[in-house]
């Protein structure tokens, strides 16, 4: 499987049976970051903001469904999706709504899209979350968890690895936190990747949690000052 990260939390998974399923497409323009558009076959969005929800942006031709965040287990071709709801705040969602997290079953290999989780759920409902291979999670603050939250989630959800997301980047309008606070944080091996994207496979996964950071995105905007 190929993963490119256009930002924020728009991400591109392409299978080894070249099905193209993308998370979370952003606009660009909207968050002071370079467009990124592509043709998915399928589209996935976890809520209704406008950083997470330009549909238009990764759908094309060849798109076959666009999934709104749905909850439940839906088949998409070789794909299976499962759909959870959590809040985008610490408020019970009176603030900010709820999401839908993502668990996606993808060549064998199983990630977790955490989209833009607000607080740290009871433990019972991130059971069917845990032991993922791949774990998107939010580290930014400010509209998500932040840097901190995020390590503990890491720690109750143990993945193989993580991928941090929804954080601030040079040139990005909005306040969100910087990568190097979580970096300051975690404990977990790093992977520097140079550029936007990263195969992966079943054997290639590390037996303890790492840390994938990209050092630019698949547009090529620097994830780091």
């Amino acid at each position: 499987m190929l993963i490119e990260w256009c930002g924020n939390s728009y991400f591109i998974f392409h299978s080894e049976k070249g099905v193209v399923l993308a998370i979370d497409p952003h606009d660009g323009g909207s968050l002071g970051l370079p467009k990124c558009r592509r043709d998915a076959d399928y589209v996935l969005v976890t809520h209704n903001h406008f950083d997470h929800n330009a549909v238009n942006e990764a759908k094309g031709k060849r798109t076959k469904e666009v999934l709104l965040w749905k909850t439940g287990e839906v088949g998409l071709g070789n794909i299976k999706v499962t759909g959870y709801k959590f809040y985008h705040d610490k408020a019970g969602g009176s603030l900010r709504g709820t999401v839908v997290s993502y668990k996606v079953l993808i060549d064998d290999i199983k990630l977790v899209h955490m989209s833009d989780i607000g607080h740290i759920p009871p433990e019972a409902s991130l059971e069917p979350l845990k032991n993922s291979d791949i774990l998107i999670v939010p580290v930014g603050g400010v509209t998500t968890i932040d840097a901190l939250e995020a390590c503990k989630l890491i720690e109750i959800l143990k993945p193989r690895v993580v991928i941090p997301a929804h954080f601030w980047m040079p040139g990005m309008t909005v306040p969100y936190d910087p990568l190097d606070r979580f970096l300051s944080i975690s404990k977990a091996r790093r992977l520097r990747i140079d550029g936007g994207s990263l195969k992966l496979t079943k054997d290639s996964l590390p037996e303890k949690t790492s840390v994938v950071i990209f050092e630019r995105t698949a547009t090529g905007a620097r994830s780091l000052p």
